[in-house]
Formats: structure tokens, sequence, C-alpha cells
């Protein structure tokens, strides 16, 4: 039996709909696994039914998580989020933890696990941490615009086979301070974090680049999905 992969849902504000990126989905596939795109519900008994369904979990990009999981107010306008979302996705990612289900973070999905689990995040990049390096680049998203340097001593190196890759970007949120229990992977020329991982849970990684994007072109983004499945299994 190939894993079945839970993948949190996009949103859609203008169209009240849930919606997805194919890459996402073909990732897994590529990987070997079967992903289920979740219903947007709060509903606990809903919930338990789809925990109960899936062997992973995939946390997806999408909203700005609210800056009230970290005890924070927005600074800005340009603090986009979705509270169904965040509740939703927290009451998933306690379960995974608990259950030692493999979960990946993408972009939104390495952000939400840090503030969830204790961590706070830059809100505004341009605003708090200025820099020349390219965060939020303009299409073709498959295209790499700037390098991380990978710890050695790392689950990510040890997949990758490389101290430094080159890597797309496209968020204006990042971790600013890390949660308790999570570990640095990589991190980018203006020092912020862009690869986390929980050394004490069967698998939880959290990448801020989109190998959605890259799987096809890059084969360091296929191998995330590759080995995230494989824990699944």
């Amino acid at each position: 039996m190939k894993p079945v992969i839970g993948v949190m849902p996009l949103w859609d504000d203008d169209k009240n709909s849930i919606w997805m990126l194919p890459g996402y989905l073909e990732g897994i596939k590529h990987a070997g696994g079967v992903p289920i795109i979740l219903p947007m519900t709060t509903d606990k008994d809903d919930l338990s039914q789809i925990i109960g369904m899936c062997d992973g979990y995939l946390f997806t990009g999408g909203h700005d998580v609210s800056p009230e999981i970290y005890h924070e107010k927005p600074i800005s306008q340009s603090v986009i989020c979705c509270k169904e979302r965040d509740e939703m996705e927290s009451v998933i990612l306690e379960s995974a933890i608990n259950s030692d289900k493999p979960v990946l973070g993408i972009c939104r999905g390495i952000q939400f696990i840090n503030a969830v689990l204790g961590g706070t995040l830059y809100q505004d990049i341009p605003t708090q941490h200025p820099s020349e390096i390219e965060h939020h680049q303009s299409p073709p998203y498959d295209v790499p615009v700037h390098k991380v340097t990978i710890v050695r001593d790392s689950p990510l190196y040890d997949c990758l086979k490389a101290e430094e890759i080159s890597v797309n970007s496209y968020h204006h949120q990042a971790i600013k301070d890390l949660a308790p229990g999570l570990s640095v992977m990589a991190v980018s020329p203006d020092g912020l974090t862009e690869a986390i991982c929980m050394p004490e849970h069967r698998f939880l990684w959290a990448v801020q680049w989109h190998p959605e994007f890259s799987y096809k072109t890059d084969s360091n983004s296929q191998k995330i999905f590759n080995v995230f499945v494989k824990a699944a299994i």
C-alpha cells in the first residue's frame, strides 16, 4: 500500500473556495505517495476521521500565519491571514507530533510549524529584516534566485550531500526566533532560517523555498519529497 499524504488546502478569499497547486501533488506522487487534498474544516469529528486516514501531512504555502499564534498583533495590512486554516492545521500538527507521523512544511508550512511550537516570525521581511537577497521572486518560480548553506550535521545534508544549494524563493515572512525542539538545517546568506527539523520526531522537516515548483527541474527538490514519503511508509 502506498502511504496516504494529507495535503493542506490553499484558500482563495475572493472565490471563497479551496484550490491547489499541482506541484504539491505531483511531487508526492513521483515519490510514491497518494496525495489527498484535505477539506477546509475545524469540525473536530471530521478532523479526527481525516487524521485516521493519513500516513503523513504536507503543510503547504499560502496565507500568512496569524501573529496571534506567537502573541503579536499585525504590523500592517500586508499581513493577510486565514483563521480557519490556522485552527485546522494546529489540530493536525498537534496530532501528527503526538502520533509521530511524518510532516513536511513548505513556505508558510515552515513558518506555521515554528509559530505553533513556540517560535516567532518576521511578519514582513522588507520592513523587519531588509536584505539584498531576493526572497520574493517573479515568475517563472522554478528558477533559483539565491543560495542556502546547509548545516553539515543535519538530516538535510545527509539527504542532499551538499553544503550549499541554489533555491527559488517566494515569501515575505520568515522565522525570527526558532521554536524549542527545532533545529536549523539551512540558512540564507542574509541569516534567515531556510530549513528546519525536529530531531526527536520520526520525520518533521520544513523548508522556506518551493520544491513544488522545481521538482521537475531540480533533483534536490524531488529528493525532499522522496525522503518525506519514504518516512510515511
